[in-house]
């Protein structure tokens, strides 16, 4: 079991890289046709050709320069599912500035055709679970 929970960890950094790196091909082969996206913007269902389209218009507004996992923690509740689930720390530049996020995420993967694909990404900004660290002044 410890390899298939370190086998996730590794794909799981693979896909950050893969942003860090801006590979979005790298990225898009790690998807299924269809995935859901959960964070600050709401909640997605993306194709492949949405990731695309979406990389594609980061490209000016924002990069990501390096990232860290923390406590990490994986789930398989099937042999064919995993769950993973991590504190990130990203630091990234945001129009121009740089910034550091932090951040609690999940991931699940599914076996597919011999590999792992990413079908469900969550993120959710770290800080007061009521929202009271971010009240407009």
């Amino acid at each position: 079991m410890h390899a298939e929970r370190q086998e996730i960890i590794d794909l799981e950094q693979e896909f950050w890289r893969t942003i860090m790196d801006k590979d979005t091909e790298a990225s898009v082969a790690m998807l299924p046709e269809r995935s859901i996206v959960v964070g600050a913007q709401g909640a997605s269902v993306l194709t492949r050709d949405d990731y695309r389209r979406i990389a594609e218009q980061a490209e000016g507004s924002w990069s990501l320069r390096s990232f860290r996992l923390d406590d990490v923690s994986v789930i398989f509740p099937r042999e064919d599912v995993a769950v993973i689930a991590y504190t990130v720390t990203e630091e990234m530049e945001v129009d121009g500035q740089p910034l550091t996020l932090k951040a609690a995420d999940a991931t699940t993967w599914i076996r597919e055709n011999g590999g792992w694909v990413a079908v469900l990404h969550t993120e959710s900004l770290r800080g007061d679970p009521f929202g009271r660290d971010r009240k407009a002044a």
